[in-house]
């Protein structure tokens, strides 16, 4: 007999079911073909670069890992791996790609190599064989150093790429490698400069990846320049390996020094221009675009987050002109694709007016309050694509829904059909639909015409669970919280009420209360295990208005877990919750809260599971943190009070003391492992019970399988000792 696959172990051996689904779809501009990463199969990592064209319906491989190494397992250098930390990015092989203005030619890294492959419609691209890898680097290069982030050039004749601190070119064919901007002998030798990459800051907070882009002519390039030597810095050991030393991480805590973050423009022939902005007010690169639309554009913030500019750049010059400034008395968001240009050379970007976030193009909304805006996903001749939610005025709201939109002068029309989550990928006449639903597991991936009509679908190797979630999509109490409510399988009216488990994120940029089957997978397993689950996006989460979002500032303490306890009391009015049993777990964030919950309101919660939690926010990132609770020093009150380690935040534990287990990876880098051992320390010193859960060489992430499967048995167990489930 084979033993039935246990939905912890398939849930983490499939990295949460991402494994062998198609994403990171491109369109050629013509619309003839798609571009996309997909591996093997459900349980497999490496991804390969797959390219579908769309008169046939045929899918080939073009760069297939395996061979390209030679059977070799991938090699990934330090840097490799946090900058995939920063991306949350779990699987293998091609991660990542770029490509040229046709889509002819993609580049992408493996094993810290550059490799190129051919996408056309010729002869040579009809197999794997046409990817291939160009030779880098030159005397100078530090040794161990891996290939960052490569780029095609629009017209597809050269690859620039980031290494061992420099910003290289390569010809296409193989030849002319050089460098086009590196740091000086003292500045490599100090280990503190680079040029072409993202610094921590920008990738894990500001959704900015990159560090150069290329002209619109292929002649020149934006380049970043990044000098991390003001960054504190912080030391991560590996306390199960004491032979090993600890590795140094420059991090910019709250109320400390950011890296200095300048421009520059750099020619293939050799030319160096620096960009000049008011750096002293705005030195946050948060977002460049340069495209054929017009000169570029730079969105630059002030550290307070309360103002930023829209500037434009000119390439000879390096000179900077201000278009368009925003301001906002609690904070401004970033938000994906924005800025770009629209024909006419009018500025696009969503911004927070009226109480709505809306869709802007020149000086003129196109989106009212019935949509929030999430994203820009393609600006053409005729239209911008976007994803929107129900906004603050819609007449019925559809909670947990995300849709595709097409927006003109003349109005709005809903691109994406049938309840759920919808994104999309556009170029030319063609756009690639991706959906998923409560009903569905995984998302589907459609090609769509320009009139509507369904060309195509791309085939996902996803894995099927072996659970079935049953998410009741529900608004709880006065304030209208979205909840996910999900009861056992075998649960059956009348069997009488259940101890409930808080399943929340409960923070910025999480939002958890989707309309898609996989979102709930987890939580349904928990509630397979006895428990009534509640997923509640209370204010701070986000989706909804910007109102909704910025009501957590300076608050966090409050607010979310304020909303937590009237979702909670609000559905057990109509539902089958025993509110003498409440557990909460929660991870990040969700760690912070479910540490607050048991530690605050000990009347309500009576066991929390907190994984990596923030305890104490002095010791977060600054373009995080001073965003919603502004500086250490100038704030101190607010910070203390927000804290679980401080004296003022330990004044405000409640009795009786619950069961409370803190999980975190030693070698988290994000959420370091402090935040945990002070929690410890501070509960020990006012006599509060705790157990104590370190993961040794584990991540923010913890992507290991064998760790991501058992700590799903470890909290269900301590969850049920602890509230006394049978």
């Amino acid at each position: 007999m084979t033993e039935k696959l246990s939905f912890p172990r398939q849930h983490a051996r499939t990295q949460r079911f991402t494994l062998g689904s198609p994403r990171a779809f491109s369109v050629a501009p013509d619309g003839g073909r798609v571009v996309f990463l997909r591996s093997r199969g459900g349980t497999r990592r490496e991804n390969l670069l797959w390219v579908r064209d769309t008169g046939s319906g045929a899918e080939r491989i073009a760069a297939d890992p395996t061979a390209l190494l030679a059977g070799a397992a991938e090699q990934l250098s330090a840097e490799e791996r946090a900058r995939r930390e920063r991306s949350r990015e779990g699987s293998g092989g091609v991660v990542a790609y770029a490509l040229d203005a046709a889509a002819e030619l993609a580049a992408f890294s493996l094993s810290g190599r550059l490799f190129v492959a051919e996408l056309g419609d010729t002869a040579a691209a009809a197999s794997a064989a046409s990817a291939r890898e160009l030779p880098v680097g030159d005397a100078g290069t530090p040794a161990g150093s891996s290939v960052v982030d490569p780029r095609p050039s629009p017209d597809g004749r050269h690859i620039a790429y980031a290494l061992g601190g420099a910003l290289r070119v390569v010809a296409a064919d193989g030849s002319g490698d050089r460098a086009l901007a590196e740091p000086t002998e003292a500045e490599r030798a100090a280990g503190s400069v680079g040029y072409g990459q993202a610094e921590f800051i920008a990738a894990e907070e500001m959704d900015r990846s990159r560090g150069f882009w290329w002209s619109p002519e292929g002649d020149r390039l934006l380049v970043a320049r990044v000098d991390d030597a003001p960054v504190r810095r912080w030391w991560i050991a590996d306390p199960a390996n004491p032979d090993r030393s600890p590795a140094e991480v420059a991090y910019p805590a709250a109320g400390t020094a950011n890296a200095e973050v300048s421009l520059l423009v750099a020619g293939l022939d050799g030319s160096l221009v620096e960009v000049g902005w008011d750096y002293e007010a705005y030195p946050y690169l948060a977002r460049v675009h340069w495209s054929s639309g017009g000169p570029p554009l730079l969105l630059v913030q002030a550290r307070d987050q309360r103002g930023q500019q829209y500037l434009t750049v000119d390439p000879d010059s390096g000179r900077t002109e201000v278009l368009h400034t925003e301001t906002d008395p609690v904070w401004l968001d970033l938000l994906p694709g924005v800025p770009a240009w629209a024909p006419g050379g009018r500025l696009v970007r969503i911004s927070d007016e009226g109480g709505a976030r809306r869709l802007v193009v020149g000086d003129r909304p196109l989106t009212g309050p019935r949509l929030h805006v999430r994203a820009v996903l393609d600006v053409a001749e005729d239209s911008v694509l976007i994803s929107a939610s129900a906004g603050p005025e819609a007449e019925d709201a559809e909670i947990g829904e995300i849709h595709v939109y097409r927006v003109t002068e003349d109005g709005v029309a809903r691109v994406s059909s049938g309840a759920g989550v919808h994104s999309a990928a556009r170029s030319g006449p063609l756009t690639v639909l991706v959906s998923t639903s409560l009903e569905r597991g995984g998302a589907e991936a459609r090609l769509v015409g320009e009139d509507g009509g369904i060309l195509g679908t791309v085939s996902s190797h996803a894995e099927k669970p072996v659970l079935t979630a049953r998410a009741q999509l529900l608004e709880g109490g006065a304030r209208r919280i979205p909840c996910a409510l999900l009861l056992p399988s075998d649960y059956r009216e009348g069997d009488g009420p259940l101890p409930v488990l808080m399943d929340p994120y409960g923070g910025p940029h999480g939002q958890r209360v989707l309309a898609a089957h996989n979102a709930h997978l987890t939580s349904q397993w928990f509630a397979d295990q006895g428990f009534a689950v509640i997923t509640a996006d209370g204010r701070g989460t986000p989706g909804r208005s910007p109102d909704w979002e910025k009501a957590i500032v300076g608050d966090f303490a409050g607010a979310t877990l304020d909303d937590q306890v009237e979702a909670l009391h609000a559905l057990a009015r109509n539902h089958p919750l025993d509110l003498g049993r409440v557990g909460i777990r929660g991870w990040s964030y969700g760690g912070y809260l479910a540490a607050l919950a048991v530690l605050r309101r000990p009347d309500v919660f009576h066991a929390g599971v907190a994984g990596a939690p923030v305890t104490d926010w002095r010791l977060y990132d600054t373009h995080y943190t001073e965003r919603y609770l502004g500086l250490p020093a100038e704030n101190p009150e607010t910070y203390a009070a927000n804290s679980l380690v401080t004296d003022e935040g330990l004044s405000r534990a409640a009795e009786p003391s619950r069961p409370l287990m803190v999980v975190h990876g030693l070698a988290d880098d994000n959420v370091v492992a402090a935040h945990t051992l002070r929690l410890s320390s501070a509960l020990l010193a006012e006599g509060r019970p705790h157990e104590v859960l370190p993961l040794s060489g584990v991540t923010h992430m913890t992507p290991q399988e064998q760790v991501a499967e058992n700590l799903l048995l470890l909290q269900v167990a301590f969850l049920k000792r602890s509230l006394g489930v049978d």
